[in-house]
């Protein structure tokens, strides 16, 4: 983490953040960087202040770090809300026409650019940013070849014209830096890795089509409209159905729909839209049908502030519908497993016939990393689990599900088993009662209310319903410890939190503190006696979450009665920095406090 190099992009929304920062991304990319990109924006489409950092490296960037090191501002008040931030070393780059740089710490570089001088401003409005764009690569030692490839790339589709003048800005900037600016003393390497930038919404609607879903649908709700865009533009190719449906009550119903005729069906939401979900979701439950749903939490309640990120859904999540039932909840732990955990979660729910909830959040649905495309060159295998399929005229029914011939007096769709997994027929299977029972019932489907409550046949059903808990936390792998066995600290987190806990861990064994982490990836089976194995022999252990309460804190200590000995919790709707950790264990170790980070620290 000690190479890497990190540039923030500020302005109002609606005045070109996002292109310079694809820019570089690609750019970066290309040169065997890895990278992270974190993207801080209000909920108004123009006007509101939005900051762009990207942090790119040789080796794997987890985190959007704690510095910058070059600052683009488009705006006087993205200089005056951030340069204070910039420490000795660092640079800034702005137009010196509309904005006045204000203090700066010793020995950061600021560098003023002519843009009325260098650009027709009247007819090129980013002129600005293409400037900044140019100015910046010269400084991190990039030739000009590399970026005048991916400026014709960016704006092909506006006609020749324009990307001669955006290549020609982009020149001046590049030639004024290097005749008038100092450039940073190590220039940006280059590998011979090679990266796929995505966001964990374009990962996980990735993993959906590797999964063989084949049917989606949405309605759009930030920060998990990504998903659905990406299935709408792929539909066709991918052989999916992808709908847009009038509330998230429709959706939960026509995914479960689409379930039940056999097909893989997935739908996204936020917190809200899940809410109205949850009645659907026991229907999934009780009709044993299999469903996978993702929440893309940010901060509530309510609306709350829907462009910002938070760990606030975790209580929802398990208490979700009513009554007991199985399922499987899980957190991806980066933007490359958003990708990997759908179908290995797909694999479970057709398993065990049962719901499973992908427990996302804003950091990493709408964050962007360099992944190794190794992560993502694989075929999972698809195993459907005891579904009976239409035969396809070969014998087989192609979808690696069982195929059986049972006679209509033979088949119980809820049949009780040992595992209490019941093979499942799906529509169109010749001589199978296809009963979809939301009423508790009998084997065959019958309610039991219609027959009359009998109480011996209801602790049957639900005993059954019930026994495949044992067989998915069988199936489900336990978490691990990373580090060494023993440490002076050990942080306990859970999903988006396990980057920027690396990295908090690596800054105190250099400074002379060991530390390990327990990061938890599956919620639901939690295995609470193997976490309190690992933890057995823990010096000090403290639990980092993004949210107010310590929902997992609150979670792990109902499951397994372990209180930690501290807590680091932020719920500004920014995401955690390596430095909010680090210190903070510095004052719980040094018995200073055990609360949260300092608010000061929070509001950075």
């Amino acid at each position: 983490m000690k190479q890497t190099f990190a540039i923030a992009i500020g302005g109002a929304a609606g005045q070109g953040v996002a292109t310079p920062g694809d820019i570089f991304a690609k750019m970066f990319s290309r040169r065997g960087l890895s990278l992270n990109a974190y993207n801080a924006y209000q909920s108004i489409i123009r006007g509101g202040h939005t900051l762009l950092t990207i942090r790119t490296g040789p080796e794997p960037v987890t985190n959007m770090g704690d510095r910058i090191d070059l600052l683009l501002p488009l705006n006087q008040d993205t200089m005056d809300r951030h340069l204070k931030l910039l420490r000795s070393g660092a640079a800034c780059i702005y137009n010196a026409d509309t904005i006045k740089p204000g203090a700066a710490a010793e020995g950061v570089q600021l560098c003023p650019l002519p843009v009325s001088e260098l650009a027709d401003i009247s007819r090129n409005k980013v002129a600005q940013n293409t400037l900044a764009m140019g100015a910046g690569l010269n400084m991190m030692g990039i030739g000009f070849a590399a970026l005048e490839e991916v400026l014709r790339e960016q704006f092909k589709k506006k006609g020749e014209a324009v990307v001669e003048e955006n290549v020609g800005v982009a020149r001046a900037g590049y030639d004024y830096a290097a005749a008038h600016f100092t450039p940073f003393p190590n220039p940006l390497p280059r590998t011979d890795k090679r990266y796929a930038v995505l966001s964990g919404n374009i990962a996980m609607a990735m993993g959906g089509a590797a999964a063989g879903v084949k049917f989606y649908c949405a309605y759009p709700m930030s920060p998990s409209t990504g998903v659905l865009h990406w299935m709408a533009a792929h539909a066709r190719k991918a052989g999916i159905m992808v709908r847009q449906v009038e509330d998230e009550i429709g959706v939960i119903n026509m995914t479960i729909g689409a379930a039940h005729a056999g097909v893989r069906s997935m739908c996204a939401t936020s917190g809200g839209g899940f809410a109205l979900m949850s009645e659907g979701l026991g229907m999934s439950a009780m009709i044993e049908t299999p469903v996978v749903v993702i929440d893309c939490q940010r901060a509530g309640p309510s609306t709350g502030v829907p462009t910002k990120t938070e760990q606030g859904d975790l209580w929802q999540m398990l208490g979700a519908a009513f009554g007991d039932y199985p399922r499987l909840i899980a957190a991806p732990l980066d933007i490359a497993d958003c990708f990997q955990l759908i179908p290995e979660m797909f694999n479970l729910v057709d398993r065990f016939q049962c719901p499973g909830l992908v427990l996302c959040d804003l950091l990493l649905s709408e964050g962007r990393l360099g992944v190794d495309p190794k992560d993502l060159d694989f075929n999972p295998v698809i195993h459907r689990g005891e579904l009976i399929l239409p035969l396809d005229g070969k014998g087989g029914n192609g979808n690696g599900a069982s195929a059986t011939t049972a006679s209509n007096g033979d088949y119980k769709r809820y049949k009780i088993t040992e595992s209490g997994i019941s093979p499942r027929a799906v529509p169109g299977v010749p001589d199978h009662i296809h009963t979809v029972a939301t009423d508790e019932h009998m084997e065959d489907g019958v309610l039991i209310s219609d027959e009359f409550t009998n109480p011996i046949k209801r602790r049957a059903m639900m005993e059954k319903r019930m026994r495949k808990v044992a067989g998915i936390e069988a199936a489900v792998p336990p978490p691990t410890l990373r580090g060494p066995r023993v440490a002076d600290v050990t942080l306990i987190g859970w999903g988006s939190t396990k980057g920027v806990i690396e990295e908090a861990c690596e800054l105190l064994n250099e400074e002379g503190i060991s530390a390990n982490q327990l990061q938890i990836r599956w919620l639901v089976p939690l295995h609470g006696e193997v976490i309190l194995e690992l933890l057995k022999d823990a010096r000090h252990t403290i639990i980092v979450e993004n949210n107010y309460s310590g929902q997992f804190a609150r979670y792990l200590r109902s499951e397994t009665s372990f209180v930690p000995d501290g807590n680091i919790r932020k719920y500004d709707g920014e995401p955690f920095m390596p430095h909010h950790i680090v210190e903070a264990v510095k004052e719980q170790l040094a018995g200073k406090t055990k609360l949260s980070v300092p608010m000061h620290e929070i509001m950075v």
